[in-house]
């Protein structure tokens, strides 16, 4: 609990942009038009690659005995790869409405 509490001591400008972005992103996701959700939607689950290097390295550098670090990494990796393919089937569906048949 103090390293919780050191944390916000030492970085609250850190802590106040990632309230402000929590506020920001729901009041932009809530506000877009059902029209634009899907292309909007796909196109920010393909930002999730960005989570698999991270996880890919997060996993590369820590100790082999580190459990914690480790799970949460290969979780990264799982969860990360799910949210990018899912973004690529909902990107082609959303495609494949356009084509001339």
């Amino acid at each position: 609990m103090n390293e919780i509490i050191q944390f916000i001591e030492q970085y609250p400008i850190t802590i106040y942009m990632f309230v402000l972005a929590i506020f920001l992103g729901y009041e932009l996701i809530s506000n877009v038009p059902t029209v634009l959700h899907t292309p909007l939607m796909s196109g920010a689950n393909a930002i999730s690659g960005v989570v698999i290097i991270g996880a890919i390295l997060l996993v590369r550098q820590s100790a082999s005995d580190d459990y914690l670090t480790l799970g949460l990494g290969f979780l990264g990796i799982i969860l990360g790869t799910v949210n990018v393919v899912g973004g690529h089937a909902v990107t082609n569906r959303m495609l494949e409405m356009f084509k001339r048949k």
